[in-house]
Protein backbone atom coordinates (compact mmCIF):
# COMPACT_ATOMS: atom_id res chain seq x y z
CA UNK A 1 0.00 0.00 0.00
CA UNK A 2 1.27 3.45 -0.92
CA UNK A 3 2.32 5.75 1.88
CA UNK A 4 0.28 8.95 2.18
CA UNK A 5 1.61 12.50 2.34
CA UNK A 6 -0.42 15.59 3.29
CA UNK A 7 0.47 19.24 2.78
CA UNK A 8 -0.52 22.56 4.34
CA UNK A 9 0.49 25.95 2.95
CA UNK A 10 0.57 29.39 4.55
CA UNK A 11 1.50 32.71 3.00
CA UNK A 12 2.13 33.92 -0.53
CA UNK A 13 1.73 32.56 -4.06
CA UNK A 14 5.41 31.55 -4.07
CA UNK A 15 4.72 29.21 -1.14
CA UNK A 16 1.68 27.71 -2.85
CA UNK A 17 3.71 27.14 -6.00
CA UNK A 18 6.47 25.46 -3.99
CA UNK A 19 3.98 23.21 -2.19
CA UNK A 20 2.68 21.92 -5.52
CA UNK A 21 6.26 21.16 -6.53
CA UNK A 22 6.88 19.31 -3.27
CA UNK A 23 3.69 17.31 -3.81
CA UNK A 24 4.96 16.33 -7.26
CA UNK A 25 8.26 15.30 -5.66
CA UNK A 26 6.49 12.93 -3.25
CA UNK A 27 4.22 11.57 -5.99
CA UNK A 28 7.30 10.72 -8.05
CA UNK A 29 8.64 8.87 -4.99
CA UNK A 30 5.49 6.72 -4.86
CA UNK A 31 3.42 8.57 -2.25
CA UNK A 32 -0.30 9.24 -2.52
CA UNK A 33 -1.31 12.83 -1.73
CA UNK A 34 -4.14 13.11 0.77
CA UNK A 35 -6.04 15.87 2.57
CA UNK A 36 -4.30 17.54 5.49
CA UNK A 37 -7.17 16.66 7.84
CA UNK A 38 -6.94 12.98 6.91
CA UNK A 39 -4.61 10.40 8.38
CA UNK A 40 -1.20 10.39 6.67
CA UNK A 41 2.31 9.03 7.05
CA UNK A 42 3.97 12.37 6.24
CA UNK A 43 2.75 15.91 6.96
CA UNK A 44 4.57 18.80 5.27
CA UNK A 45 3.78 22.31 6.54
CA UNK A 46 5.05 25.11 4.27
CA UNK A 47 5.30 27.94 6.79
CA UNK A 48 5.19 31.74 6.53
CA UNK A 49 6.78 34.47 8.66
CA UNK A 50 5.59 37.71 7.06
CA UNK A 51 3.78 38.69 10.30
CA UNK A 52 3.65 37.51 13.91
CA UNK A 53 0.24 36.05 13.15
CA UNK A 54 1.78 34.03 10.31
CA UNK A 55 4.26 32.57 12.81
CA UNK A 56 1.34 31.68 15.10
CA UNK A 57 -0.60 30.01 12.29
CA UNK A 58 2.51 28.06 11.25
CA UNK A 59 2.98 26.70 14.79
CA UNK A 60 -0.72 25.88 14.99
CA UNK A 61 -0.56 23.88 11.73
CA UNK A 62 2.47 21.91 12.99
CA UNK A 63 0.64 21.00 16.21
CA UNK A 64 -2.48 20.11 14.22
CA UNK A 65 -0.51 17.64 12.10
CA UNK A 66 0.93 15.99 15.19
CA UNK A 67 -2.55 15.62 16.73
CA UNK A 68 -3.88 14.00 13.54
CA UNK A 69 -1.29 11.23 13.52
CA UNK A 70 1.02 11.02 16.54
CA UNK A 71 3.25 8.47 14.78
CA UNK A 72 3.55 10.34 11.47
CA UNK A 73 6.60 12.28 10.32
CA UNK A 74 6.00 16.03 10.52
CA UNK A 75 8.10 18.30 8.29
CA UNK A 76 8.34 22.06 8.83
CA UNK A 77 9.61 23.91 5.77
CA UNK A 78 9.29 27.43 4.38
CA UNK A 79 10.06 30.90 5.70
CA UNK A 80 9.22 30.49 9.40
CA UNK A 81 11.23 27.26 9.55
CA UNK A 82 14.14 29.06 7.85
CA UNK A 83 14.00 32.19 10.02
CA UNK A 84 13.22 30.70 13.42
CA UNK A 85 14.27 27.04 13.51
CA UNK A 86 14.97 27.36 17.24
CA UNK A 87 11.31 28.23 17.87
CA UNK A 88 10.16 25.24 15.84
CA UNK A 89 12.64 23.01 17.65
CA UNK A 90 11.38 24.12 21.09
CA UNK A 91 7.87 23.00 20.12
CA UNK A 92 9.13 19.39 19.96
CA UNK A 93 6.51 18.61 17.31
CA UNK A 94 8.47 18.51 14.02
CA UNK A 95 10.67 15.58 13.02
CA UNK A 96 12.38 17.60 10.29
CA UNK A 97 13.03 21.36 9.99
CA UNK A 98 14.37 22.23 6.55
CA UNK A 99 13.74 25.91 5.63
CA UNK A 100 13.61 27.29 2.09
CA UNK A 101 16.41 25.43 0.32
CA UNK A 102 17.97 21.98 -0.25
CA UNK A 103 14.58 20.30 -0.77
CA UNK A 104 15.23 18.61 -4.10
CA UNK A 105 15.61 15.23 -2.34
CA UNK A 106 13.05 15.73 0.42
CA UNK A 107 11.39 12.26 0.12
CA UNK A 108 14.78 10.57 0.47
CA UNK A 109 15.61 12.78 3.46
CA UNK A 110 12.30 11.87 5.09
CA UNK A 111 12.87 8.15 4.48
CA UNK A 112 16.27 8.37 6.18
CA UNK A 113 14.93 9.91 9.40
CA UNK A 114 15.24 7.87 12.55
CA UNK A 115 12.11 7.51 14.64
CA UNK A 116 11.99 9.82 17.65
CA UNK A 117 14.96 11.90 16.47
CA UNK A 118 14.43 15.52 15.38
CA UNK A 119 16.59 16.60 12.43
CA UNK A 120 17.41 20.18 11.51
CA UNK A 121 18.66 21.01 7.99
CA UNK A 122 18.50 24.80 7.96
CA UNK A 123 21.47 26.56 6.37
CA UNK A 124 22.22 30.24 5.90
CA UNK A 125 21.63 31.37 2.33
CA UNK A 126 24.90 32.01 0.54
CA UNK A 127 25.72 33.99 -2.60
CA UNK A 128 26.41 32.02 -5.74
CA UNK A 129 24.02 29.19 -5.02
CA UNK A 130 21.77 28.37 -7.96
CA UNK A 131 17.98 28.33 -8.27
CA UNK A 132 16.28 25.46 -6.41
CA UNK A 133 14.92 23.25 -9.20
CA UNK A 134 11.96 21.41 -7.74
CA UNK A 135 9.65 19.45 -10.08
CA UNK A 136 7.19 21.49 -12.16
CA UNK A 137 4.15 22.62 -10.17
CA UNK A 138 0.57 22.13 -11.27
CA UNK A 139 -1.77 19.21 -11.69
CA UNK A 140 -3.12 17.82 -14.96
CA UNK A 141 -6.39 19.41 -15.97
CA UNK A 142 -5.90 22.62 -14.03
CA UNK A 143 -7.00 25.72 -15.92
CA UNK A 144 -4.55 28.16 -14.34
CA UNK A 145 -1.05 27.34 -13.12
CA UNK A 146 1.72 29.12 -11.22
CA UNK A 147 5.29 29.08 -12.44
CA UNK A 148 7.93 30.26 -9.98
CA UNK A 149 10.83 31.66 -11.98
CA UNK A 150 12.66 33.84 -9.44
CA UNK A 151 13.82 33.57 -5.84
CA UNK A 152 15.36 35.91 -3.26
CA UNK A 153 15.30 39.65 -2.61
CA UNK A 154 17.88 42.38 -2.03
CA UNK A 155 15.58 45.34 -1.32
CA UNK A 156 16.01 45.40 2.49
CA UNK A 157 12.76 47.08 3.51
CA UNK A 158 13.04 47.95 7.18
CA UNK A 159 10.03 45.85 8.23
CA UNK A 160 10.73 42.72 6.21
CA UNK A 161 12.45 39.39 6.93
CA UNK A 162 12.23 38.11 3.36
CA UNK A 163 15.88 38.81 2.33
CA UNK A 164 17.03 36.81 5.35
CA UNK A 165 14.74 33.82 4.88
CA UNK A 166 14.77 33.75 1.07
CA UNK A 167 18.36 34.73 0.39
CA UNK A 168 19.94 36.57 -2.57
CA UNK A 169 18.48 36.97 -6.05
CA UNK A 170 18.35 33.77 -8.10
CA UNK A 171 16.59 33.14 -11.40
CA UNK A 172 15.44 30.00 -13.14
CA UNK A 173 17.36 29.64 -16.42
CA UNK A 174 15.12 30.94 -19.25
CA UNK A 175 15.34 27.67 -21.18
CA UNK A 176 14.03 25.78 -18.14
CA UNK A 177 11.29 28.37 -17.53
CA UNK A 178 10.14 28.05 -21.15
CA UNK A 179 10.09 24.24 -21.01
CA UNK A 180 8.09 24.28 -17.76
CA UNK A 181 5.62 26.75 -19.20
CA UNK A 182 5.11 24.47 -22.22
CA UNK A 183 4.64 21.51 -19.88
CA UNK A 184 1.95 23.39 -17.94
CA UNK A 185 0.09 24.16 -21.16
CA UNK A 186 0.41 20.53 -22.30
CA UNK A 187 -1.14 19.44 -18.98
CA UNK A 188 -4.19 21.63 -19.59
CA UNK A 189 -3.28 25.07 -18.24
CA UNK A 190 -4.57 27.96 -20.31
CA UNK A 191 -3.28 30.73 -18.05
CA UNK A 192 0.19 30.84 -16.50
CA UNK A 193 0.93 33.15 -13.58
CA UNK A 194 4.64 33.97 -13.38
CA UNK A 195 5.68 34.40 -9.77
CA UNK A 196 8.78 35.15 -7.72
CA UNK A 197 9.92 36.88 -4.55
CA UNK A 198 11.24 39.86 -6.56
CA UNK A 199 9.84 39.01 -9.98
CA UNK A 200 10.78 42.26 -11.71
CA UNK A 201 14.47 41.47 -11.23
CA UNK A 202 14.19 38.12 -12.96
CA UNK A 203 17.45 37.55 -14.85
CA UNK A 204 19.50 40.06 -12.81
CA UNK A 205 21.85 37.23 -11.80
CA UNK A 206 22.09 35.87 -15.36
CA UNK A 207 23.70 37.25 -18.49
CA UNK A 208 21.53 39.11 -21.02
CA UNK A 209 18.28 37.84 -19.47
CA UNK A 210 15.30 40.02 -18.51
CA UNK A 211 11.66 39.46 -17.66
CA UNK A 212 10.66 41.22 -20.89
CA UNK A 213 12.76 38.84 -22.99
CA UNK A 214 11.25 35.84 -21.24
CA UNK A 215 7.73 37.13 -21.89
CA UNK A 216 8.54 37.48 -25.60
CA UNK A 217 9.55 33.83 -25.77
CA UNK A 218 6.61 32.55 -23.73
CA UNK A 219 4.14 34.30 -26.00
CA UNK A 220 5.19 31.82 -28.70
CA UNK A 221 3.87 28.81 -26.74
CA UNK A 222 0.98 27.19 -28.67
CA UNK A 223 -2.42 27.05 -26.92
CA UNK A 224 -1.38 29.43 -24.14
CA UNK A 225 -4.30 31.85 -23.78
CA UNK A 226 -3.00 34.09 -21.00
CA UNK A 227 0.17 35.15 -19.20
CA UNK A 228 -0.19 36.98 -15.88
CA UNK A 229 2.47 38.66 -13.73
CA UNK A 230 1.98 38.06 -10.01
CA UNK A 231 3.75 41.09 -8.43
CA UNK A 232 6.13 43.80 -9.59
CA UNK A 233 7.95 46.43 -7.57
CA UNK A 234 7.24 49.94 -8.95
CA UNK A 235 10.93 50.58 -9.57
CA UNK A 236 11.16 47.49 -11.81
CA UNK A 237 8.50 48.57 -14.30
CA UNK A 238 10.27 49.76 -17.44
CA UNK A 239 8.97 51.27 -20.66
CA UNK A 240 10.18 48.13 -22.49
CA UNK A 241 8.06 45.94 -20.21
CA UNK A 242 4.98 48.10 -20.74
CA UNK A 243 5.52 48.05 -24.50
CA UNK A 244 5.60 44.27 -24.33
CA UNK A 245 2.36 44.18 -22.33
CA UNK A 246 0.50 46.66 -24.53
CA UNK A 247 1.59 44.90 -27.72
CA UNK A 248 0.67 41.46 -26.45
CA UNK A 249 -2.50 39.49 -27.13
CA UNK A 250 -2.08 37.22 -24.12
CA UNK A 251 -0.42 39.22 -21.28
CA UNK A 252 -3.19 40.19 -18.89
CA UNK A 253 -3.95 43.90 -18.21
CA UNK A 254 -3.45 43.39 -14.48
CA UNK A 255 -0.44 44.51 -12.41
CA UNK A 256 0.10 44.03 -8.69
CA UNK A 257 2.42 46.81 -7.46
CA UNK A 258 3.09 46.96 -3.70
CA UNK A 259 2.69 50.50 -2.34
CA UNK A 260 2.89 49.84 1.44
CA UNK A 261 2.22 53.49 2.34
CA UNK A 262 1.00 56.60 0.59
CA UNK A 263 2.99 58.92 2.85
CA UNK A 264 6.56 59.97 1.99
CA UNK A 265 7.87 60.06 5.57
CA UNK A 266 6.62 56.56 6.27
CA UNK A 267 7.97 55.25 2.95
CA UNK A 268 11.42 56.56 3.87
CA UNK A 269 11.21 54.87 7.29
CA UNK A 270 10.22 51.68 5.46
CA UNK A 271 13.24 52.09 3.15
CA UNK A 272 11.00 51.94 0.09
CA UNK A 273 12.82 53.38 -2.98
CA UNK A 274 10.17 55.84 -4.25
CA UNK A 275 8.11 58.84 -3.24
CA UNK A 276 4.28 58.93 -3.23
CA UNK A 277 4.23 61.28 -6.22
CA UNK A 278 6.48 58.93 -8.20
CA UNK A 279 4.14 56.02 -7.53
CA UNK A 280 1.12 58.19 -8.43
CA UNK A 281 2.65 59.32 -11.74
CA UNK A 282 3.61 55.72 -12.57
CA UNK A 283 0.08 54.46 -11.84
CA UNK A 284 -1.55 57.21 -13.90
CA UNK A 285 0.87 56.60 -16.79
CA UNK A 286 0.09 52.87 -16.71
CA UNK A 287 -3.65 53.52 -16.63
CA UNK A 288 -3.25 55.77 -19.66
CA UNK A 289 -1.08 53.32 -21.59
CA UNK A 290 -3.26 50.29 -20.78
CA UNK A 291 -6.97 51.26 -20.81
CA UNK A 292 -8.96 49.49 -18.12
CA UNK A 293 -5.78 48.29 -16.39
CA UNK A 294 -6.34 46.59 -13.04
CA UNK A 295 -3.77 47.76 -10.49
CA UNK A 296 -3.84 45.96 -7.15
CA UNK A 297 -1.55 46.70 -4.24
CA UNK A 298 -0.40 45.93 -0.69
CA UNK A 299 -0.66 48.49 2.12
CA UNK A 300 0.72 48.34 5.67
CA UNK A 301 -1.14 50.35 8.32
CA UNK A 302 0.15 51.26 11.76
CA UNK A 303 3.86 51.40 10.95
CA UNK A 304 5.98 52.72 13.86
CA UNK A 305 5.70 56.52 13.97
CA UNK A 306 2.64 56.62 11.71
CA UNK A 307 0.41 59.48 12.85
CA UNK A 308 -3.20 60.14 11.94
CA UNK A 309 -1.89 62.73 9.46
CA UNK A 310 0.32 60.11 7.76
CA UNK A 311 -2.65 57.73 7.62
CA UNK A 312 -4.87 60.40 6.02
CA UNK A 313 -2.23 61.15 3.38
CA UNK A 314 -2.02 57.46 2.58
CA UNK A 315 -5.81 57.18 2.25
CA UNK A 316 -5.88 60.24 -0.01
CA UNK A 317 -3.22 58.90 -2.40
CA UNK A 318 -4.82 55.47 -2.56
CA UNK A 319 -8.22 56.99 -3.32
CA UNK A 320 -6.66 59.15 -6.05
CA UNK A 321 -5.04 56.17 -7.76
CA UNK A 322 -8.19 54.03 -7.68
CA UNK A 323 -6.89 50.51 -7.20
CA UNK A 324 -8.83 47.47 -8.37
CA UNK A 325 -7.97 45.62 -5.19
CA UNK A 326 -6.33 46.51 -1.87
CA UNK A 327 -4.55 43.99 0.36
CA UNK A 328 -4.31 45.53 3.84
CA UNK A 329 -1.83 44.37 6.51
CA UNK A 330 -1.49 45.61 10.06
CA UNK A 331 2.16 46.28 10.87
CA UNK A 332 3.71 43.37 12.75
CA UNK A 333 7.07 43.79 14.45
CA UNK A 334 9.56 41.21 13.21
CA UNK A 335 12.59 40.59 15.47
CA UNK A 336 15.78 41.12 13.51
CA UNK A 337 14.42 43.92 11.33
CA UNK A 338 15.37 47.59 11.71
CA UNK A 339 11.76 48.66 12.21
CA UNK A 340 11.50 46.46 15.29
CA UNK A 341 13.88 48.89 17.04
CA UNK A 342 12.07 52.06 15.90
CA UNK A 343 10.31 54.23 18.42
CA UNK A 344 6.63 55.07 18.15
CA UNK A 345 5.09 51.59 17.95
CA UNK A 346 1.32 51.88 17.89
CA UNK A 347 -1.31 50.11 19.96
CA UNK A 348 -3.28 47.19 18.52
CA UNK A 349 -6.44 49.29 18.88
CA UNK A 350 -5.07 52.05 16.62
CA UNK A 351 -3.79 49.56 14.06
CA UNK A 352 -7.13 47.74 14.04
CA UNK A 353 -9.10 50.97 13.53
CA UNK A 354 -6.88 52.08 10.64
CA UNK A 355 -7.00 48.62 9.12
CA UNK A 356 -10.81 48.62 9.10
CA UNK A 357 -10.87 52.06 7.53
CA UNK A 358 -8.40 51.03 4.81
CA UNK A 359 -10.24 47.77 4.12
CA UNK A 360 -13.50 49.70 3.68
CA UNK A 361 -11.80 52.02 1.19
CA UNK A 362 -10.45 48.99 -0.65
CA UNK A 363 -13.92 47.47 -0.90
CA UNK A 364 -15.31 50.72 -2.29
CA UNK A 365 -12.56 50.93 -4.92
CA UNK A 366 -12.96 47.25 -5.89
CA UNK A 367 -16.69 47.81 -6.39
CA UNK A 368 -16.11 50.98 -8.43
CA UNK A 369 -13.55 49.20 -10.60
CA UNK A 370 -15.85 46.22 -11.24
CA UNK A 371 -18.87 48.39 -12.07
CA UNK A 372 -17.11 50.07 -14.99
CA UNK A 373 -17.28 46.70 -16.79
CA UNK A 374 -21.00 46.15 -16.23
CA UNK A 375 -22.75 46.03 -19.61
CA UNK A 376 -19.58 45.00 -21.45
CA UNK A 377 -18.67 41.66 -22.97
CA UNK A 378 -15.55 40.05 -21.47
CA UNK A 379 -13.77 36.73 -22.04
CA UNK A 380 -14.00 34.51 -18.95
CA UNK A 381 -11.57 31.63 -18.49
CA UNK A 382 -13.83 29.08 -16.78
CA UNK A 383 -12.21 27.25 -13.86
CA UNK A 384 -15.17 25.42 -12.35
CA UNK A 385 -18.70 24.49 -13.35
CA UNK A 386 -21.85 23.92 -11.31
CA UNK A 387 -23.94 21.90 -13.82
CA UNK A 388 -27.22 23.53 -14.89
CA UNK A 389 -26.35 26.51 -12.72
CA UNK A 390 -23.22 28.45 -13.67
CA UNK A 391 -19.64 28.43 -14.92
CA UNK A 392 -17.15 30.46 -12.88
CA UNK A 393 -13.80 31.97 -13.80
CA UNK A 394 -11.86 35.18 -14.21
CA UNK A 395 -11.42 37.81 -16.89
CA UNK A 396 -8.03 39.11 -18.06
CA UNK A 397 -8.60 42.06 -15.64
CA UNK A 398 -8.88 39.58 -12.75
CA UNK A 399 -12.60 39.99 -12.22
CA UNK A 400 -14.34 36.87 -10.91
CA UNK A 401 -17.43 36.13 -12.97
CA UNK A 402 -20.29 33.63 -12.76
CA UNK A 403 -21.99 32.89 -16.07
CA UNK A 404 -25.54 31.60 -15.66
CA UNK A 405 -26.15 28.31 -17.46
CA UNK A 406 -29.12 26.00 -18.00
CA UNK A 407 -26.94 23.27 -19.50
CA UNK A 408 -24.58 20.79 -17.88
CA UNK A 409 -21.66 22.89 -19.14
CA UNK A 410 -18.80 20.63 -18.10
CA UNK A 411 -17.17 21.25 -21.50
CA UNK A 412 -16.80 24.91 -20.49
CA UNK A 413 -13.99 24.15 -18.05
CA UNK A 414 -10.68 25.38 -19.42
CA UNK A 415 -12.29 27.43 -22.17
CA UNK A 416 -12.73 31.16 -22.65
CA UNK A 417 -16.43 31.98 -22.76
CA UNK A 418 -17.58 35.44 -23.84
CA UNK A 419 -19.90 36.80 -21.17
CA UNK A 420 -22.14 39.83 -20.83
CA UNK A 421 -21.41 41.26 -17.39
CA UNK A 422 -24.71 42.23 -15.78
CA UNK A 423 -24.48 42.79 -12.02
CA UNK A 424 -21.80 43.29 -9.36
CA UNK A 425 -22.62 40.71 -6.67
CA UNK A 426 -19.66 41.40 -4.36
CA UNK A 427 -17.32 38.41 -4.54
CA UNK A 428 -18.22 37.90 -8.19
CA UNK A 429 -20.04 39.49 -11.13
CA UNK A 430 -23.21 37.87 -12.43
CA UNK A 431 -23.22 37.39 -16.19
CA UNK A 432 -24.88 35.60 -19.07
CA UNK A 433 -23.23 33.92 -22.03
CA UNK A 434 -22.86 36.25 -24.97
CA UNK A 435 -23.47 34.80 -28.41
CA UNK A 436 -23.01 36.81 -31.55
CA UNK A 437 -26.12 36.99 -33.66
CA UNK A 438 -25.99 35.28 -37.01
CA UNK A 439 -26.61 37.43 -40.11
CA UNK A 440 -30.35 37.92 -40.58
CA UNK A 441 -31.28 37.27 -36.95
Amino acid sequence: MKKKAAFYTLGCKVNYCETESLQALFEQAGYRITDFDAEADIYVINTCTVTGYSDHKSRKAIRRARRHSPDAIVVATGCYAQGAPDQVRKMEQADLIIGTQDRENLPEIVESLQAGTATELVHTHRAGKGFELLPPAGRRGRTRGFLKIQEGCSQSCSYCLVPRVRGPLRSMPPEEAFLRARSLVDSGCREIILTGVHLGLYGADLQNVTLTNLLKEMEKIPNLLRLRLSSLEPSDITSELIEQITGSEIICPHLHMPLQSGDGEILRLMNRPYEPTEYLYLAKWLQQEIPGLAISTDVIVGFPGETERHHRRSMKLIREIGFSRLHVFKYSSRPGTRAADFSGHLSNEVKEARSKEMIKLGEEMASAYSKQFIGSVQPVLVEKVAPYCYGEGITPHYLRVRIASNIKGLHWRGKEINALLEEDAGPHIRASRFKKKRPGE
